[in-house]
């Protein structure tokens, strides 16, 4: 990738004009193996994730699981690492530079070729081979990858954990992120020149994820009982599934290539597999369904602004559901819910990451304590998953989920 010059560069108002956007270039020390464990994120495709330590960064592949590169800097370490697929081009931010700071670095050339300042806190970075996209707690700016050129700044509701999700497919360009309102999931269809807004719940948005084209949107709410999947272009209601009946802290979720599966991550130690089958109905309508408001014997722990999920549009599957179901006319939708596919116990509560392996039907589960394990499911009969492989990559005392 070519160095933008300075004269592209184009300044939001966040923008600190004062920093310097001149590369710099380090030699490196011999990678060390006590470093601390700073954060863990898959790139685009969840082929292999990035590691930002105390020393620098690393680049695992998940199959086979190996670690495939490292650099360790002599200034210090690297707080998020985010990475353009597999190619040469990071973003860093945090570390032993200040956390206003993402600075991207060409590793053949060994220098950063620019950088961008800001004067709040950065909490998130994604990236595809024509957008940067820069979260703020409470703003989002997005960038021209080749002259860093300002393309559009959303303002959003308080956004500690920089929740962000930029789709990585080159025949659509959508980027979900919160909204205004407390629930409230904004998806911005570039390609279309369409924003959507969609209140996907009336409690905080914890997590969510979008499809490798965009087309579906899939959120959870601090509440961590309902996993709500949406048409992200009409913001209709497509799904609705069940993690559990207590609360619970989403960590991570993920679609399969197919969309067929969905797999979360939470606090409660266990990753759930949901099936999302659609091919056994008919395809669904492509300016989706409307919903009709009723809350009637809703008994949700966490109710949808829009109402009941009609059968007709959700996809099929054969996710459990309650014994109950049967008397799902007279009891509260939670003894008639849709209840995961297949499930893996972690041995201890860690914050996880998760994703579909790239063999069919199997899961990667990265622990941000070092821990990575890759497992598989019956996609007949689901139920509990089997470990095929577990290591430990990595002795962390202390960590962040990118």
């Amino acid at each position: 990738m070519k160095a933008p010059s300075s004269a592209d560069r184009g300044l939001s108002p966040d923008l600190d004009p004062s920093r310097s956007s001149s590369p710099k270039r380090f030699d490196f020390d011999a990678c060390n193996l006590d470093s601390d464990l700073l954060s863990v994120s898959f790139n685009q495709d969840y082929g292999c994730f990035a590691c930002g330590t105390s020393k620098g960064f690393s680049i695992f592949n998940c199959e086979p699981f190996q670690e495939t590169f490292h650099r360790d800097f002599p200034n210090g370490g690297i707080g998020m690492v985010e990475m353009l697929f597999r190619t040469n081009i990071l973003a860093f931010v945090g570390g032993a530079h200040p956390p206003n700071k993402v600075l991207i670095w060409d590793d053949n050339q060994n220098i950063y070729i620019s950088e961008l300042s800001f004067r709040s806190e950065v909490r998130a970075v994604r990236l595809r081979t024509d957008r940067i996209v820069v979260v703020l707690e409470h703003k989002i700016y997005v960038y021209n990858f080749q002259n860093l050129k300002l393309l559009h700044q959303i303002e959003t509701i308080a956004n500690p954990r920089g929740l962000c999700c930029l789709s990585p497919s080159s025949n659509s360009v959508v980027l979900a992120c919160l909204g205004l309102h407390t629930g409230q999931v904004r998806v911005e269809h570039y390609g279309l020149k369409k924003t959507k807004f969609i209140s996907a719940h009336e409690s905080q948005i914890a997590c969510f994820t979008l499809t490798v084209d965009g087309h579906l949107l899939a959120t959870a709410s601090y509440k961590g009982t309902l996993i709500r999947i949406f048409n992200s272009i009409e913001g209709t209601l497509l799904r609705e599934v069940r993690r559990g009946a207590d609360r619970a802290e989403i960590y991570s979720m993920c679609f399969s290539s197919n969309t067929q599966w969905l797999v979360i991550s939470s606090d409660k130690g266990t990753v759930h597999v949901f099936n999302l089958r659609a091919h056994e109905l008919p395809a669904l309508p492509e300016n989706g369904t409307k919903l009709t408001p009723d809350r009637q014997n809703s008994g949700d722990i966490d109710t949808f602004d829009g109402g009941n999920i009609p059968s007709h549009v959700a996809f099929s599957g054969s996710n459990p559901n309650s014994a109950l179901s049967f008397m799902k006319c007279v009891l509260p939708k939670y003894f008639s819910s849709e209840w995961s596919f297949a499930q893996f116990r972690l041995p201890e509560d860690v914050r996880t990451l998760v994703a579909f392996g790239a063999e069919p039907h199997t899961v990667i589960i990265v622990g941000l304590d070092g821990s990575f394990y890759r497992c598989t499911f019956d996609p007949k009969h689901g139920g509990t998953m089997q470990q095929l492989e577990f290591t430990r990559f990595f002795t962390a005392d202390g960590y962040f989920m990118a």
